[in-house]
């Protein structure tokens, strides 16, 4: 038993069992417990959402408040049940009423995968459901679900989880599994989270693994993660902060050369220009952000902000460049772009 512990799945190990336990969804929360406290549930919900914001953990704790029990639970994942006979099974065994809970509960992830057949199939069991049924769609693409469909569902749409919330989330985490993270290795993680519980649980696991003293730093985690060095990203910041073209193209030529992932460095570097532009507007901020910093990310963030070579015209311009390079056809072309440009403003 405690092997299963050591290496199990973090995001599965921790994931909420009531609505108490979850984070960020508070709207969502609020309406689903006045609806189990009414006992007037919906018959159909459509969660909507970016991967790992918990659609799925909601739906079943929505089904444990209202009794449901594992032999009234069915769940399905669309991405490999896309076809008309697979609702109409589903629909078939809707018909039939629960073993031993009030609500039959049927929890259906990736709905938007499911063909145009199977919509249409879906169709008139949503709109007269028997009444002991309940269905929760879940899907990170609410364009590919039908209108029709979302006529006939209440709709709730989960956030991202701020960077905070996912820091401390990552950060009980790992204290509950007998590690202490740094500050700024907490906010690295959930950095590159991206916004998913799941994938900053999945970063931290791996981090913890590597682990020899239990006490994790920002080093750990990038080697860990394939995050740029802070070193790479400082001498990236002051590159452009001084309009040093060459040494910030060489900057990123090493990031390429390294085979680190190119938007992940301009993601670090964006976060340290809103840090620059942030403490040159209102110093006082410094000490909130000494808790998310290494010391010699903040003493140069406090450095260049004294300086007027970063403006909000340079981070605008590299925010631009990070939402062209998943498109890109060549990765980081747009940062070099951008860098180009802005070290030839006067």
């Amino acid at each position: 038993m405690v092997a299963a512990k050591k290496y199990g799945t973090l995001y599965r190990e921790y994931r909420p069992q009531t609505f108490e336990e979850t984070h960020g969804q508070d709207h969502i929360v609020k309406v689903l417990e006045a609806q189990i406290q009414a006992k007037r549930p919906a018959h159909a919900y459509l969660f909507v959402g970016s991967r790992g914001t918990g659609k799925t953990t909601f739906a079943r704790i929505l089904a444990r408040e209202l009794g449901v029990t594992d032999k009234d639970l069915y769940e399905m994942d669309a991405a490999s049940h896309t076809g008309v006979d697979n609702i109409r099974e589903l629909r078939e065994g809707a018909n039939v009423m629960p073993f031993e809970s009030s609500y039959k509960f049927y929890i259906i992830d990736e709905a938007h995968m499911l063909s145009k057949g199977a919509w249409n199939a879906f169709l008139k069991t949503l709109e007269e459901p028997p009444p002991h049924v309940i269905f929760v769609l879940a899907t990170t693409d609410r364009d590919k679900v039908p209108d029709t469909i979302q006529s006939r569902c209440e709709i709730y749409s989960f956030k991202q989880p701020t960077r905070e919330v996912l820091a401390q989330v990552i950060t009980d985490v790992a204290k509950k599994e007998g590690f202490a993270l740094e500050g700024a290795a907490s906010e690295l993680v959930a950095l590159l989270a991206e916004g998913s519980f799941r994938d900053g649980l999945s970063i931290l696991q791996k981090v913890l693994a590597v682990s020899k003293d239990k006490k994790v730093n920002v080093s750990e985690v990038e080697e860990v993660s394939g995050a740029p060095r802070g070193e790479l990203v400082r001498q990236l910041l002051k590159a452009i902060s001084e309009k040093n073209a060459k040494d910030a193209l060489s900057t990123i030529k090493q990031a390429v050369d390294d085979n680190l992932d190119v938007r992940v460095l301009t993601k670090l570097l964006i976060h340290r220009l809103r840090v620059v532009l942030l403490l040159r507007h209102a110093p006082d901020l410094a000490e909130s952000f000494s808790k998310e910093l290494t010391d010699a990310d903040l003493a140069m963030a406090k450095e260049i902000s004294k300086n007027p070579g970063v403006t909000s015209d340079t981070l605008r311009m590299i925010l631009d460049a990070y939402g062209t390079m998943a498109y890109a056809a060549v990765p980081h072309l747009p940062l070099e772009l951008a860098t180009i440009e802005i070290c030839g403003k006067e």
